[in-house]
């Protein structure tokens, strides 16, 4: 892998800058921002140093790069039958090109919550190729019958049989582990690969074959013992879990995030997360989000979608720390629904557009750093723009903390992309 040599300095003058962290509900008034060495040096009246790119900002808004906190990037840019019957190599090409295309749409940071990233973050952290930071969960984990188990029905499972695995675990996507032992084993696997964080599958799930979304996944004992691998090693576990019993059951056993959460029964469960610092890391589906040939699946889409207004109802009743993801996966041609996404937190779902903009970066970003001494970017802070914090900043045409539907059309609207103090994108130059 070739050296890459330091970025040349920065400055990006007569900006209005949004960090939701430090200048309120509004841009400040006009400001520069100097970027040296990959990181912000500098907010006021900087002088430019020598040979620094010098961006003219026009009185646009400049925002933290956005976040995403629950991708699959080995599965956006492909289908099923891509993921399952495809050789592994071209699994990296079409990751590696979905790792550009997403940050091309002003996503500088994201948590993989299912596939082998950690080869692909060294690789783009290197900036060898462009691409989001990425905190990589590795293999989603996952019990026989579970949301993870892709295995023929006619198989032996895991445990009995003695041949390969399936075609999902054979290229890290996902691993099936039963019981205590399997469990510590098959998180540990995980955290020796890379990974920052920890995903389980605690409850039935919408794409699989063999769990209907009322199914509770893995005894508490199971949950006990990934959190206790993982809290080995000083990070967390995330679940994959829809139904209220097991987000219960869940936050029972010492899990920090809950992806999903969308058939919790009631504002009770969400204030039971709020109570123990619980994050709900949910997504705004629509229903024509995703498309199924099998009713049973279309059917379980539909009603998950049923339950996304009423949970971000109760989180902002509540005051649970919310996420915001998107799970976009095996439908290549909707890859592009992320931007469209992040708008309906303020469109469809009751955020105001500053409140959506701040968990959409600094938000996403105290997740992240829930993996402590596994995060890979705990040099200095994500999703702000202060003085120290990582360059990842956007400069906007328009201002999204009037209007989030800006950040709909990133092709048109992002003027300027910088991501690790690298420009990727400049309309402006």
């Amino acid at each position: 892998m070739p050296v890459q040599q330091p970025p040349v300095p920065i400055l990006i003058s007569n900006v209005r800058v949004f960090d939701a962290m430090s200048s309120g509900p509004k841009p400040t008034p006009p400001t520069s921002v100097l970027i040296q060495e990959k990181k912000i040096t500098a907010i006021g009246t900087p002088s430019p140093p020598e040979g620094a790119v010098v961006i003219e900002g026009g009185g646009r808004v400049l925002i933290p790069g956005l976040t995403d906190a629950h991708v699959h990037l080995f599965a956006i840019g492909t289908s099923l039958a891509g993921l399952t019957t495809g050789a592994t190599g071209t699994g990296y090409y079409t990751a590696l090109a979905s790792a550009e295309q997403m940050l091309m749409r002003g996503f500088t940071t994201v948590r993989d919550m299912a596939g082998d990233v950690t080869s692909l973050r060294h690789v783009l952290d290197a900036g060898t190729f462009p691409g989001p930071r990425i905190y990589p969960s590795q293999a989603a984990i996952s019990q026989t019958s579970g949301h993870g188990d892709f295995s023929p029905v006619y198989e032996d499972a895991d445990t009995f049989a003695c041949g390969a695995h399936a075609r999902a675990q054979q290229i890290g996507f996902l691993r099936v582990a039963d019981g205590r032992d399997q469990v510590l084993a098959a998180v540990r696997e995980q955290l020796k690969k890379g990974a920052s964080q920890i995903k389980v599958m605690a409850g039935g799930g919408v794409s699989s074959a063999y769990d209907p979304l009322d199914v509770l996944q893995y005894t508490p004992d199971e949950l006990e013992a990934a959190v206790e691998a993982a809290t080995d090693w000083g990070t967390y576990v995330a679940a994959h879990v829809y139904n209220d019993e097991g987000v219960r059951r869940a936050i029972a056993a010492g899990i920090r995030s809950i992806e999903h959460g969308h058939l919790v029964a009631g504002a009770e469960t969400v204030r039971l997360m709020a109570d123990n610092g619980v994050w709900l890391s949910t997504q705004p589906f629509l229903e024509s989000d995703h498309e199924y040939p099998d009713p049973a699946n279309a059917e379980k889409n539909r009603r998950v979608c049923e339950g996304v207004a009423n949970t971000f109802r109760w989180a902002r009743e509540e005051g649970a720390n919310v996420a915001f993801g998107t799970d976009l996966l095996l439908e290549p041609e909707k890859a592009g629904l992320q931007n469209e996404m992040l708008t309906r937190l303020s469109t469809h779902f009751g955020f105001e557009p500053v409140e959506a903009l701040r968990i959409a970066t600094s938000g996403n970003a105290e997740l992240f750093r829930l993996s402590g001494e596994r995060d890979p970017y705990r040099a200095a802070p994500l999703g702000r723009i202060t003085e120290g914090a990582w360059a990842d900043v956007l400069l906007v045409e328009g201002d999204p903390t009037q209007d989030l539907t800006v950040l709909g059309a990133p092709d048109k609207n992002l003027a300027v992309i910088i991501k690790d103090g690298r420009i990727h994108k400049n309309l402006l130059a």
